[in-house]
C-alpha cells in the first residue's frame, strides 16, 4: 500500500483505500537499445507477481509473454502454439517498480520502438494459476476473488492451441471457446470448460487435451469482470475492469463502461476476425486513426479509425467490420485509464522542457517525468516560429491559444513515455538553434481533465472525470473558428456561470447565460458534469469541441484570485511548501495572459514571461513576479487590480 492510501485508511478508520488503476496495470512504451536495461513502470511485481506483455511495434516479430509463475527468460506467443521457449538475456528479473530486460533483439532490439503492457496479479483484476492436466473433469482454484470475465489457458511444454473463455461468448459461454493464437470464430464444445460456469474461487475443466492432457504442464490467465463491485480507488468502490459484449451497427457505436478506457482488445466471434489490441499510449484519439495490434498475428502496428477513448468508456467511429460490422457479434476486454487518486506531487503531473532546436524531423523530446496529455509549445525569441500551440493526447491535434483557428493536423505524435516524438519537420518546434518551450500536464482526479463533444446548439450537461467541480474551464471548437471560451470560479464568486473570460484575447471578463447556461446553472459547474449553452462558441450543433478542466489539489495547484495594489508587494498563498513552477495571470480587466515558469525563473529579479494570447516574444526584461514559498507574490510592478491566477508547484 502506498503512503497515500495508508493516510487515507488512517483517515476513514475503516477498510481504507483500494488499489489505483496505476498500481495493477501499466502500458509501458520504449525504444529498445540492445542493452541491459530496467522498466519502471511502478508495478510490484516481485512482490505481487503478474504478466507482462511485450510487442515490438514497427517489425513483423512475435508477442512474448512473460509471467512470474513460470519465471524469468520463459517465453510464450500469443500468435502462436509453440511450447514455451527460454531466451537469454530477454526478461531478466522481475522487479519491485517493473522489469529488467537483457540485451535479448526478442524484447529489446536496437532503436526498435516496442509496448510492453504489465498485468499485476490483484483481488478483482488479473490472477496467474499454473496446474498438471490429468485427462479428468475437474476444477482448477484460483484467488481471482470474483467470477473471471475472461480466461486465457495455454499447455506450456506443448505445442498446442491458446484456449479462450468468455464471459460475452455467445449466450452459453461455459460451453465455446476461441483461440487467442487463431482469427477463428467461436466453436462449440462442452470439453473444454465442462458446460460449467467458473466461480468466484474456481474454473472447470474437462478431460479434453486442449486444456486438460494428462501431464501436461498448464498455465491459465484470469481477468476479472467489475460490475459496480470492483474495490479500486480511494473509497475502494470503484471499477477499472469490463468483459462484455456488443452488437456492431456498421455506424458510429459508443460503449458505455462507466469509466473512460485506456486499453481495449476487441474480437469479433460469430465470423473470422484477428484480436486487436488498443491503447492511449500509442493512440486511441477522438477524430484521428488509432493504432493496434493483433494479438494473434506477428503483424507489425497499424492504423485506423478503428477506435476512440470517450469519458464514460469507449468509441467505434465508422462501423469498420474489425470491429462494428453491423450485426456482427463482438466480445472486448477494457481497462481504465487511471489514476483513481489525486496527486499529491506537481513533479508527477507537471513538467517544463526549455530546450535549444536542432532541425531534426525525428527527435524525441523528454517533457519530464510524468505522462504528457496536453502539451503547449512555443518557440521563445523568434516571432517567425512563436505561436503557441496546445496539443492533446486525447484528439491528436493542435491548437492555436493565440487565435480562434480551428485545430490542425500535428507533426508529432504522443507515443513516448514521457514526452513526444516527431513525425515530420515542425518549424515552430524545432527550428535549428531557436530557443523553444514545452508545458506538459497529465490527467489525474481533482487536479486536470479533458473532455471531447460535439456540439448540439442547446442547453446541455456534459460529463466529466475530475472527480471535483473544476474552477478553471477553457472550451474551444475543434472545427470551426471560434474563441477559447474561459470559465473561472472567481470572475463572480456568487453567479460563476453567468461570467468568462476569452483566452486568445486581452479582454475583460464579460456576462453571458448563452456560454455556461447560466441562466439554468448561474453556480456554475460540479463534480460530475459541466454545463454550456446554445452559444456557438461552446456548442454550435454538429461542430466538434474539446474542454480543459482544473481544478486546486492540495500541495499541488491552486486556481485562484488576488486583489493588488501598484507599487506593493502581494504575496499569494497557494498552500504549497516549496513555491511554485509554473504561475499564470490574468487580469479579470483588460490584459495579457501571462505564464512564468521556475525551469526559465521565478527569481527577486527579472522573470521571463510568455503571452499564451498572441504570438508576441517571450518579454525577459519584466519584474512581475517573485518567488514565496506559499507560492508566488506579485511585485510593486503590477498594476492595481484584480486577477485571476492558476499555479502548480
Amino acid at each position: 500500500m502506498t503512503a497515500s492510501k495508508l493516510v487515507l485508511s488512517a483517515a476513514s478508520g475503516v477498510g481504507g483505500a483500494g488499489l489505483d488503476v496505476d498500481e495493477v496495470f501499466n502500458t509501458f512504451l520504449y525504444e529498445g537499445t540492445g542493452s541491459s536495461r530496467s522498466i519502471t513502470n511502478g508495478i510490484d511485481l516481485s512482490g505481487e507477481g503478474g504478466l507482462v506483455w511485450i510487442k515490438n511495434r514497427n517489425n513483423t516479430g512475435y508477442h512474448h509473454l512473460f509471467d512470474t509463475a513460470r519465471g524469468t527468460l520463459k517465453a510464450l506467443y500469443s500468435n502462436d502454439g509453440s511450447a514455451e521457449a527460454t531466451w537469454s538475456n530477454s526478461l531478466t528479473s522481475f522487479n519491485s517498480d517493473g522489469f529488467s530486460l537483457g540485451n535479448s533483439a526478442q524484447t529489446n532490439q536496437n532503436q526498435q520502438p516496442i509496448v510492453s503492457w504489465t498485468f499485476r496479479k490483484a483481488p478483482n483484476f488479473f490472477d496467474v494459476v499454473t496446474y498438471t492436466g490429468n485427462a479428468t473433469a475437474r476444477t482448477i482454484s484460483h484467488n481471482l476473488g470474483s467470477v473471471p470475465g475472461m480466461i486465457i489457458v495455454k499447455r506450456v511444454d506443448s505445442n498446442d492451441d491458446w484456449w479462450v473463455y468468455h464471459r460475452g461468448n455467445t449466450n452459453a459461454p461455459e460451453t465455446d471457446y476461441l483461440r487467442l493464437n487463431e482469427d477463428n470464430g467461436t466453436s462449440d464444445s462442452a470439453n473444454v470448460w465442462n458446460d460449467t460456469a467458473p466461480t468466484a474461487t474456481e474454473f472447470s475443466i474437462k478431460n479434453n487435451s486442449l486444456n486438460n492432457a494428462n501431464g501436461g504442464q498448464f498455465i491459465a490467465y484470469l481477468f476479472a469482470h467489475n460490475n459496480n463491485d470492483g474495490e479500486f480507488g480511494p473509497d475502494s468502490d470503484q471499477d477499472i475492469i469490463k468483459c462484455g459484449s456488443y452488437t456492431g451497427n456498421g455506424s458510429k457505436l459508443d460503449i458505455n463502461l462507466g469509466f473512460e478506457a485506456q486499453w481495449v482488445m476487441v474480437k469479433r466471434t460469430d465470423n473470422s476476425s484477428d484480436w486487436h489490441m488498443f491503447d492511449v499510449m500509442r493512440g486511441m484519439p477522438v477524430g484521428s486513426d488509432a493504432f493496434w495490434l493483433e494479438a494473434n498475428t506477428s503483424n507489425p502496428e497499424a492504423n485506423n479509425a478503428y477506435m476512440s477513448a470517450h469519458s464514460t468508456g469507449f468509441t467505434l467511429p465508422d462501423g469498420h467490420p474489425e470491429v462494428c460490422a453491423n450485426g456482427g457479434n463482438y466480445i472486448y476486454m477494457a481497462i481504465r485509464r487511471g489514476p483513481l487518486n489525486t496527486p499529491t506531487n506537481g513533479t508527477d503531473v507537471f513538467s517544463t522542457l526549455a530546450y535549444t532546436g536542432n532541425g531534426s524531423s525525428s527527435r524525441a523530446y523528454d517533457v519530464g517525468s510524468n505522462v504528457c496529455d496536453m502539451l503547449h509549445q512555443r518557440a521563445r525569441a523568434n516571432s517567425s516560429y512563436v505561436f503557441p500551440n496546445i496539443s492533446t493526447r486525447l484528439v491528436n491535434k493542435g491548437h492555436k491559444t493565440s487565435g480562434s483557428n480551428s485545430e490542425f493536423a500535428l507533426s508529432h505524435r504522443f507515443d513516448k513515455q514521457n514526452g513526444i516524438r516527431e513525425t515530420g519537420f515542425e518549424n515552430t518546434r524545432n527550428q535549428s538553434s531557436e530557443t523553444y518551450l514545452m508545458h506538459s500536464w497529465s490527467r489525474a482526479p481533482g487536479y486536470f481533465d479533458i473532455v471531447s463533444f460535439t456540439g448540439n446548439g442547446s442547453n446541455r450537461q456534459l460529463n466529466h472525470n475530475l472527480g471535483v467541480t473544476p474552477e478553471m474551464m477553457w472550451v474551444k471548437c475543434r472545427s470551426d473558428f471560434f474563441d477559447w471560451i474561459v470559465y473561472h470560479k472567481d470572475l463572480d464568486a456568487s453567479n460563476p456561470g453567468t461570467k468568462a473570460l476569452i483566452l486568445n484575447t486581452t479582454g475583460a471578463a464579460q456576462t453571458s447565460n448563452e456560454l455556461w447556461n447560466g441562466g439554468n446553472y448561474p453556480e456554475g459547474p460540479n463534480k460530475d458534469t459541466f454545463h454550456i449553452g446554445a452559444n456557438n462558441n461552446v456548442n454550435k450543433n454538429n461542430e466538434k469541441y474539446i474542454a480543459f478542466l482544473f481544478a486546486s489539489a492540495s500541495g499541488v495547484s491552486k486556481v485562484g484570485s488576488v486583489s493588488h495594489s501598484f507599487n506593493s508587494t502581494t504575496n499569494v498563498d497557494c498552500g504549497f511548501s516549496s513555491g511554485a513552477r509554473f504561475v499564470m495571470v490574468k487580469s479579470t480587466a483588460s490584459g495579457e495572459w501571462r505564464v512564468w515558469d521556475s525551469t526559465r525563473g521565478i527569481v527577486a529579479g527579472n522573470d521571463p514571461y510568455i503571452h499564451w494570447n498572441d504570438n508576441t516574444v517571450e518579454v525577459t526584461n519584466g519584474d512581475l513576479i517573485d518567488p514565496y514559498s506559499g507560492g508566488f507574490a506579485l511585485s510593486p510592478g503590477f498594476y492595481t487590480d484584480t486577477y485571476i491566477f492558476y499555479a502548480i508547484a
